[in-house]
């Protein structure tokens, strides 16, 4: 074993290219000479301190001999204790291959964050996370990610094997279908912010499809940080099932140091580049990478308090917004009061219209899980979309029109609608065409949530509130308007609120109906 010290590693030249600053420490290399003399492995070990300050990554270049059969690597940093309301030191994890670490390059061979203390790479098999296939001649990189840094520095130790021999088969993947059986023009449940041991999740795909299905869901879709490694993994659980078939989407969830974004039901295999902040104005490149490759650009829970988790890019580029994640909270109120006054300035705009097929007139709304491990429960919430059929581009198509409302499990069901005098009609999503003056009738349906409250929403605010529904958590609310009085219509329901101010916490909402011509 061979040992360098990169200490102070981070004070060395800084190397900005156009993205997240990013710093490349000195190279560490093995001879070449090993793979003829048949060595079994090899193995160098670098250590460093990063100051706070460093930039977002730090890379460091291996060079990779001829004749690797697998590359693992392992690492530790230290965490000293530090003062209340301090951030600690916290270090990501991951590599690029000979390909290099452009941005948006070919190079991405993994990514595990800080979910895991090693991994490796062989031509057959990988660590979650990463991408099996052979380990080639060249300079490879181990990109370190500083989350936060200590004030007394972050002091790391990183130790990269490399194996010699034949490289083995790579397996071509196989990934799940576009299309599940499902019942026509309906109603389809499901959840598209989950996460696996592919990335920080505790789950397997097979677990997480399980659950799935237990929870009513027709369709989820895969979204690991910063990695599709899980792509290649699903396939075993689409198809045929006593339960009925689940469709799974493929997707990421690209977390970034200003906000995360659900890439939703990309082509198989699609790496969406993670590695800029909103200042570096990189956002709308990636975001039209993931509509290139067939996906729905969602930024995730927007108001979310952990760091790097609120969303500073602006919703320019947004298919659709998270506004509902996982158990209700703060951050969801806050979520959803932002998403209504972005419905507010869409009608003040002229753009308040889901059948102009402009596609992004107005931004819908839809909430998810974002499950990691037990004890998160799969489908609370769950998106309930109207579809054509159970398929990649129907379901896409329902959420990016907003026909789609969201309830917090399968118990839940909705029906929300508004007619107008000569029998016009439309629903969630949709524009009731009359006159300024015509009466609106607006009708909602709901079961499955009892003792809760149903509000109705306009762009003046909450205009009509029912009386507490019964103990069967059924029945009906029906409320009269005109177009003038209400440029949209939305629906919520809500369990009893506690002692205070605030309203309690959702049960389902849904997205508008507009109103008017």
């Amino acid at each position: 074993m061979c040992e360098d010290d990169h200490h102070g590693v981070g004070r060395r030249a800084l190397f900005v290219t156009g993205a997240a600053a990013a710093l490349t420490s000195g190279s560490v290399s093995f001879p070449s000479e090993a793979a003829d003399a048949a060595q079994a492995s090899e193995t160098r070990t670098v250590r460093g301190t990063l100051p706070t300050g460093s930039p977002d990554f730090v890379y460091l270049p291996v060079e990779v001999p001829s004749g690797v059969r697998e590359i693992r690597v392992a690492y530790t940093y230290e965490r000293p204790p530090v003062p209340a309301g301090t951030a600690g030191n916290a270090l990501d994890i991951g590599v690029f291959d000979q390909h290099g670490t452009e941005l948006g390059g070919r190079g991405f061979r993994g990514w595990s964050g800080g979910a895991r203390t090693e991994f490796f790479i062989r031509a057959d098999d990988a660590t979650p996370g990463y991408l099996p296939g052979p380990v080639r001649e060249g300079t490879w990189h181990i990109a370190l990610g500083p989350y936060t840094v200590a004030p007394q520095g972050l002091a790391y130790e990183v130790t990269i094997t490399l194996t010699y021999g034949e490289p083995g088969e790579t397996l071509k993947p196989v990934y799940p279908p576009s299309r599940a059986r499902g019942r026509g023009r309906a109603w389809y449940r499901g959840d598209c912010h989950l996460h696996s041991w592919y990335s920080d999740g505790r789950r397997t795909p097979a677990e997480i499809a399980a659950l799935a299905r237990a929870a009513g869901l027709d369709f989820i879709n895969s979204s690991d940080h910063n990695t599709h490694s899980a792509h290649a993994h699903w396939a075993d659980q689409a198809g045929p099932h006593p339960d009925g078939e689940l469709l799974i989407l493929l997707g990421e969830e690209v977390t970034t140091r200003n906000g995360h974004v659900v890439a939703l039901g990309t082509d198989p295999g699609t790496f969406v580049d993670w590695r800029y902040r909103a200042r570096d104005n990189r956002f709308g490149k990636y975001a039209r990478r993931i509509r290139r490759a067939g996906g729905l650009v969602v930024p995730a829970h927007p108001h979310a308090t952990c760091v790097g988790c609120n969303w500073k890019f602006g919703f320019g580029e947004a298919d659709a917004v998270e506004v509902w994640n996982g158990a209700y909270g703060p951050d969801d109120e806050v979520s959803l009061a932002d998403w209504d006054g972005m419905l507010v300035a869409s009608v003040r705009e002229g753009r308040g219209d889901a059948e102009s097929g402009r596609g992004r007139d107005w931004i819908p709304a839809m909430g998810n899980s974002d499950a990691h491990r037990d004890p998160d429960p799969v489908g609370t919430p769950q998106t309930v979309v109207l579809a054509d059929e159970l398929s990649r581009e129907a379901i896409q198509e329902g959420i990016r029109a907003g026909r789609s409302y969201v309830a917090e499990s399968k118990a839940v069901s909705l029906s929300f609608s508004a007619t107008g005098p000569k029998g016009e009609h439309a629903d969630i999503g949709g524009r009731l065409r009359v006159d300024r003056d015509d009466p609106v009738t607006v009708r909602l349906e709901v079961s499955g949530t009892p003792r809760c409250t149903v509000r109705l929403v306009t762009d003046q605010g909450v205009l009509h509130t029912s009386a507490v529904l019964p103990v069967a958590g059924s029945g009906t609310v029906e409320w009269r308007t005109t177009a003038q009085y209400a440029a949209y219509v939305r629906a919520e329901v809500r369990h009893e609120a506690a002692a205070g101010p605030l309203p309690g916490a959702l049960a389902a909402f849904t997205n508008p109906v507009f109103l008017g011509r």
